[in-house]
């Protein structure tokens, strides 16, 4: 059976796959350490389970509206006037399956076949293949070479031409850590609004910033920015509701009424007890929330300061929960691929080639693992490189 053009090129998630490989190895008795995946190892909140339960036992598990529940999406609109400083109403939000579901919906809805998408490297890896998959041209754009994965202002501007629909901004950042500063999402969004840009804005990790850093929303620059911005979270990342599936959007009335449209025709409503476990936890932030935050910022000193002892330089992670460490001149010729595939059999810790993410240099490391096993990682990290050549 012959398959469609736009799916001959396709390849799974990186990621995904060497978790999979990561539980495979597990399952044959080796005590494996898994880095690679991007999901918080904390129990849902409680709040989100008694409600989802409470939805289970009302026995009205109904079909809801395409775009969510209108409960849920003025919880979310609420829940952006606290958090980002900016007013939405229930018309431009959209409750999707996940922030991924709601990447790819918009980018369906904005993207025209040949339209060049910027993708601000490193990257993470899924806006390549979902900006191919509509048939758009995936433009990265290489950040500046000081090893710091700041974001090179110049070359994002040189890469705008005439066939440039927008581009895909992710701060806190997927792989690296990196915080965008307030001047610089301002210079961006200088640069959007010059070339009549869009921006879709992934802040699924806005919550999970550390030391001075600061969470900006592009949203909050101007009133101007925020019509041509699409605001794009979850709930995976800080309410560690993985499972649940649960995301959204919030643009300007038009795009959300075309996501909207476009779910009610591709993949219906969102699920309607996931739907209202999430609602509970905006409407009421579960106390958990700040626990874990604080214990991601004790791992991840617990990581930085292992990095330091084994003098491996990167990013200063400030933001998620990931570290991305430059460790080009311990590779062979087969580059962060066989690294990672050679630290995975010699000690059973997966990893993530940077070449994922366009950053051949460097792998990620999650830190969403206990403080014990996040040593034990760091160990076996450093025993991998004592013994390679």
């Amino acid at each position: 059976m012959k398959l469609s053009q736009r799916v001959s090129n396709l390849k799974g998630s990186v990621t995904l796959a060497l978790a999979a490989s990561a539980k495979e190895m597990a399952a044959s008795g080796r005590d494996v350490i898994n880095m690679a995946v991007g999901e918080p190892d904390f129990d849902a909140p409680r709040r989100a389970r008694e409600a989802g339960i409470a939805a289970i036992n009302s026995g009205a598990v109904k079909y809801t509206p395409a775009a969510g529940l209108n409960s849920l999406r003025q919880a979310v609109a609420d829940h952006l006037r606290e958090t980002r400083g900016v007013a939405y109403g229930v018309e431009n939000v959209v409750i999707c399956h996940s922030a991924k579901h709601a990447l790819s919906h918009t980018l369906l809805a904005l993207v025209d076949p040949g339209d060049e998408v910027l993708l601000l490297d490193p990257a993470w890896s899924s806006y390549h293949a979902q900006v191919e998959l509509v048939g758009g041209v995936a433009v990265h754009v290489p950040p500046k070479q000081d090893g710091t994965c700041a974001p090179d202002l110049e070359a994002i501007r040189a890469a705008v031409t005439e066939r440039t629909g927008g581009l895909m901004f992710n701060s806190p950042s997927n792989p690296s850590g990196y915080v965008w500063s307030r001047s610089e999402i301002e210079e961006l969004a200088a640069i959007c609004e010059e070339h009549d840009l869009w921006m879709i804005s992934d802040e699924i990790y806005g919550r999970l910033v550390f030391d001075d850093a600061e969470h900006v929303s592009p949203t909050s620059i101007s009133e101007a920015m925020k019509e041509r911005t699409i605001l794009v979270d979850g709930a995976s990342k800080v309410f560690a509701m993985t499972g649940y599936r649960m995301g959204y959007l919030a643009a300007n009335a038009d795009v959300a009424r075309t996501v909207g449209d476009l779910q009610s025709q591709i993949s219906g409503c969102p699920n309607y007890i996931s739907q209202r476990a999430f609602e509970a936890c905006l409407i009421e932030e579960p106390e958990e929330v700040k626990d874990m935050i604080a214990t991601f910022d004790r791992r991840r000193r617990v990581v930085i300061e292992g990095l330091d002892r084994m003098g491996l330089k990167g990013p200063q992670p400030k933001g998620a929960f990931y570290a991305f460490p430059d460790l080009h001149h311990r590779f062979d010729e087969r580059g962060s691929s066989g690294f990672c595939a050679d630290l995975l059999e010699a000690e059973a810790l997966a990893t993530v080639p940077g070449t994922a993410f366009s950053a051949p240099r460097h792998i990620r490391l999650s830190y969403a693992l206990s403080e014990d096993r996040l040593v034990e990682a760091l160990d076996r990290l450093e025993r991998f490189l004592s013994d390679r050549p």
